[in-house]
């Protein structure tokens, strides 16, 4: 007999909870309809809808059948290409045939990824095209804005507009945790066969040429013209507005602080013909000696 007391006693405070929780959430939707209309939590029916085989959340995304990844209704995506789970593929994207993005990279509103791109870990894409063949190593940034500020009358720092893209090439590597800007007044742009090293920053309105190679910790600042099959070194760095002309080689460490339109190869700071370069550190390291 007590068992069956304790029983229902126990079944009648479970319906009492059950009903007590109901309508506190019944009132919590009718005091505030706005907070549950922006969160799309509280109801199933309003967190996801099903088209076709797969199933679409509140804000459009859905499941991509081929690694598990995010990605929007409208996005187009090639059925041969991986989008591996914890990816997000944006609105209006498009992805192109056996193209790999992998765990927590993030393909921003209407960009493009040629065929065969395989893209890794903890990237960001936006405001770009990445043609075909390419490589994206983890952690690159792609399409942010670029570093453009100035001071007006009133003595107030203000942002210079960044609206437009970067453009990349076909069989392009990025190495991982470079940043490339997008254009302010031109789109930036990678040439085809170019290969970038870790660590690199490429600032806005910059162009570099076909078949280029730069290595570790180059800094490129805003709108450097760079020709075809310039290697830049370790930790060269370009001012800018300056332009390179093809088929410049630039040992590492080496500054550009204005156009160098011969080819050859440069060295030093400021970057000078290595021959002379040479002869200068030989003379100075030569007079350190004496002393």
């Amino acid at each position: 007999m007590e068992i069956l007391v304790r029983r229902f006693a126990s079944t009648y405070v479970a319906r009492c909870l059950s009903t007590s929780l109901t309508r506190s959430a019944s009132n919590f939707r009718t005091r505030f309809p706005s907070k549950i209309g922006s969160l799309c939590s509280f109801s199933h029916s309003s967190v996801t809808t099903v088209e076709g085989d797969a199933a679409v959340n509140c804000l459009g995304f859905r499941t991509w059948h081929n690694g598990g990844g995010t990605f929007h209704h409208s996005a187009s995506i090639d059925p041969t290409a991986v989008v591996e789970i914890g990816a997000v593929v944006h609105s209006n994207s498009v992805v192109g045939p056996s193209v790999h993005i992998g765990s927590g990279s993030v393909i921003g509103h209407a960009v493009t990824i040629g065929q065969s791109t395989k893209i890794g870990f903890n990237v960001a894409l936006s405001n770009c095209t990445v043609g075909d063949f390419c490589v994206i190593h983890n952690g690159v940034c792609v399409g942010q804005d670029g570093f453009g500020f100035f001071v007006d009358e009133q003595g107030t720092m203000k942002k210079k507009p960044q609206m437009l893209n970067v453009k990349i090439g076909m069989n392009v590597e990025i190495g991982s945790n470079t940043c490339i800007d997008r254009g302010s007044w031109r789109d930036t742009i990678i040439g085809n066969n170019t290969k970038i090293d870790n660590l690199v920053q490429i600032g806005h309105n910059v162009i570099i040429g076909d078949c280029c190679l730069l290595c570790g910790q180059v800094g490129i600042a805003g709108s450097v013209t760079i020709g075809d099959y310039v290697t830049l070194g370790g930790r060269v760095a370009i001012r800018d507005h300056v332009s390179v002309g093809s088929k410049v080689r630039l040992a590492a460490l080496s500054c550009v602080t204005k156009d160098i339109k011969e080819p050859g190869d440069y060295g030093g700071f400021p970057a000078i013909p290595i021959s002379a370069w040479r002869r200068h550190v030989a003379k100075h390291s030569l007079a350190s000696r004496k002393k």
